[in-house]
């Protein structure tokens, strides 16, 4: 193949189906299975044009918050995911996830390379309204799926409802007090339920 901007292009859409084999703690709603990488970021794309209204800030721009939600956990190919209530992993996650990012956006041609490692920083910073109501939707989503599966994953990992409250209240507010709202009501109906102790 003459054309090596195309085979960089293919080359990176060869490495990216792996997303599909890396492995979530939290299952489907259904509850037959764990949730992959790439199943989380395609529910998190469509969450994002579905609900970028209640964006703390009005008129973010909804095509740079799909982007950033299906390029965020690329890196997990080779850093693999991180359970969130577990607290050594998150000691040398970033040191992990950068070293994947190196290895794997490389890949691409340099333009789309700088692109890609650009959105996935600008998600990790949090420091735009778009990354910060990404990451809000990156943890608003496996609270649904817990809430719909009884807290099923919640329950096999001994998690909290402080520990939920503590991890997700401050990055869900930050990009939408009315995604924060509706989230502590169904933290707090998991309690009543029992999918959640206290």
């Amino acid at each position: 193949m003459e054309n090596d901007r195309l085979k960089k292009q293919i080359e990176f859409i060869f490495e990216i189906d792996k997303l599909k084999q890396v492995y979530r703690q939290t299952l489907l709603m259904d509850g037959t299975r764990k949730e992959n990488d790439a199943e989380h970021s395609w529910h998190l794309s469509v969450m994002s044009i579905l609900l970028s209204e209640y964006g703390l800030e009005k008129n973010i721009d909804t095509l740079r918050i799909i982007k950033m939600l299906l390029i965020h956990d690329i890196v997990e190919i080779d850093a693999g995911d991180t359970y969130c209530y577990d607290e050594n992993p998150y000691k040398d996650k970033l040191e992990r996830e950068r070293k994947a990012a190196d290895r794997i956006f490389t890949i691409l041609p340099p333009d789309q390379e700088e692109q890609f490692r650009k959105l996935w920083e600008e998600f990790e910073e949090r420091r735009t309204p778009e990354a910060r109501f990404a990451a809000a939707l990156d943890r608003l989503q496996p609270l649904l799926l817990n809430y719909k599966t009884n807290g099923l994953s919640w329950r096999s990992h001994g998690i909290t409802s402080e520990k939920v409250m503590d991890r997700n209240k401050n990055t869900i507010n930050e990009g939408s007090t009315t995604l924060w709202d509706y989230a502590e009501e169904l933290i707090n109906n998991s309690i009543e339920k029992g999918y959640l102790p206290k």
